[in-house]
């Protein structure tokens, strides 16, 4: 591959990243897809609707890595979730504070970026706050802590950290047909409990947005993991993936990714800062959301209410900007993405963001309640 070879292939994956991040960004937008909204839906008033909707997108990406895989299509020992250790306090801690993040700010980061497409300057105020304390936990003041107290802790293991290695390891059968078996069969049932028997005909429009937002996540690690893969480097001859910040096969997250618009935006005139696939994807999601906002005449400038609201949610992305970096992800980055490649340590991630933000809730209940 000729040097302008590579760089055509950039141009094409970052546009192509944008392009689907923006139709994930419309999609979430016009489904109210959220998971903090679909918690509390439960919590509050137990509308397990948007749960629903949750656990099928998780279906489908599921189903869609293992196919991905199956056909080659992705190299899951390639992609940025694998690894031989089990991070589990990190997973704990860190997906605590998501959590409770996000139930403070009204959303995780997901879900601020496309209120900021709908014109929400509070959502702004979230994100940069996010982006700070996220870039903090990954080179400044807070990662110290991070990787002293809460990555030393670990289990090590001598294969990939996936159910699918793990099971293997057992003798159960080989690797690829547990990844097969266990993917398309974890996420048809998934999908099925997520459609359940739709009350009526309004639910099916949210069902359909879980279908879509997995569809967008299969979609991601195909592009990254398939289009962008460059076997030598014209310059380092090296083996990787175009655009990714890591040089592996990444998905969707957006917390980490925040923090490198804000890097990017900053040094802008550093020829080193480029665009990455994180970085178009946070703008991506915005563009889609604003385009789907002004197609609906729902496009508002919003505020914060008054200084309590305004402190709630300063925390609350602070909370997230930390926890989202220090547990690897998001809801979308442990909750969709490395979920769906049946990565051991996010389904701690992801159970321990459901009983934060539960217990977040419940103080938020019991707050009003006693006031």
């Amino acid at each position: 591959m000729s040097v302008s070879e590579f760089d055509s292939l950039v141009a094409t994956v970052l546009v192509a990243v944008f392009f689907l991040s923006a139709v994930l960004g419309a999609v979430m937008r016009e489904t109210r897809f959220c998971t903090m909204g679909a918690i509390s839906d439960v919590v509050y008033v137990g509308d397990w609707m948007r749960m629903r909707q949750w656990l099928a997108a998780i279906g489908v990406a599921m189903c869609g890595f293992a196919l991905l895989a199956h056909i080659g299509w992705v190299k899951p020992a390639d992609t940025i979730y694998a690894m031989r250790r089990v991070l589990w306090l990190s997973s704990i801690v860190g997906g605590l504070m998501f959590g409770i993040g996000m139930v403070l700010a009204s959303g995780c980061g997901a879900r601020n970026l496309t209120r900021v497409g709908g014109g929400s300057l509070k959502s702004l105020v979230v994100l940069i706050v996010m982006a700070v304390a996220a870039f903090a936990t990954l080179k400044g003041i807070t990662s110290v802590p991070r990787a002293r107290y809460l990555e030393s802790v670990f289990v090590e293991l001598p294969y990939l950290t996936l159910l699918p290695e793990w099971l293997a390891a057992s003798g159960m059968a080989s690797v690829d047909t547990l990844r097969w078996m266990l993917g398309c069969g974890i996420g048809a049932v998934l999908i099925v409990v997520g459609f359940g028997v739709p009350r009526s005909g309004r639910d099916w429009p949210v069902l359909i947005g879980g279908l879509l937002v997995g569809a967008c996540v299969a979609a991601a690690w195909a592009l990254s993991g398939h289009v962008g893969e460059v076997q030598e480097h014209p310059e380092t001859l090296e083996h990787l993936y175009a655009t990714t910040y890591t040089g592996r096969i990444e998905a969707f997250s957006f917390v980490a990714p925040v923090a490198h618009v804000l890097d990017w935006l900053l040094f802008f005139s550093d020829r080193a800062k480029v665009l990455t696939w994180g970085v178009v994807a946070v703008f991506g999601m915005v563009f889609g959301a604003l385009v789907q906002s002004l197609v609906r005449r729902e496009f508002r400038w919003q505020g914060f209410a008054d200084m309590a609201d305004l402190a709630r949610h300063l925390v609350g992305a602070v909370l997230m900007g930390i926890g989202g970096v220090v547990a690897m992800g998001c809801t979308v980055g442990q909750g969709l993405s490395a979920i769906s490649m049946l990565q051991i340590g996010s389904f701690i991630s992801v159970a321990a963001i459901v009983a934060g933000a539960v217990i977040a809730l419940r103080a938020q209940q019991w707050w009003l309640e006693r006031g």
